[in-house]
């Protein structure tokens, strides 16, 4: 069975750091794209992040390009989310997600809370 295990997530004072890791099983991790996904109270999913398989390609939504960082260490089938000068709009559950395509079936992990306060 495929599994996606996220962790890191916590309570952060606003302009904080925080690193999100998403540790995968039962699939070939080194093939598959990765991505973080977060969901705000009351709004739509939206993607965060995205890595190719090999680590070569990322891309990032607007809102978080030069303060969050994405990466992975396939030796480890693991991904991580670096997430720097935390704003309050960062508040949301952080989800990680596995594809092979845009047409194949997409894992889920269960989420992670990141909540920014003062």
């Amino acid at each position: 069975q495929v599994q996606l295990v996220e962790s890191g997530g916590g309570l952060v004072q606003p302009g904080g750091s925080l690193r999100l890791s998403c540790a995968a099983s039962g699939l070939t991790f080194s093939v598959y794209v990765m991505s973080w996904y977060r969901q705000a109270a009351g709004k739509e999913r939206e993607l965060v992040a995205t890595i190719t398989s090999a680590g070569g390609t990322t891309t990032y939504a607007d809102s978080v390009k030069g303060r969050f960082t994405i990466s992975r260490d396939n030796a480890k089938n693991t991904v991580y989310l670096q997430m720097n000068s935390l704003k309050l709009e960062d508040t949301a559950v952080y989800y990680c997600n596995a594809r092979l395509d845009v047409l194949g079936r997409r894992y889920w992990g269960q989420g992670t809370q990141v909540t920014v306060s003062s």
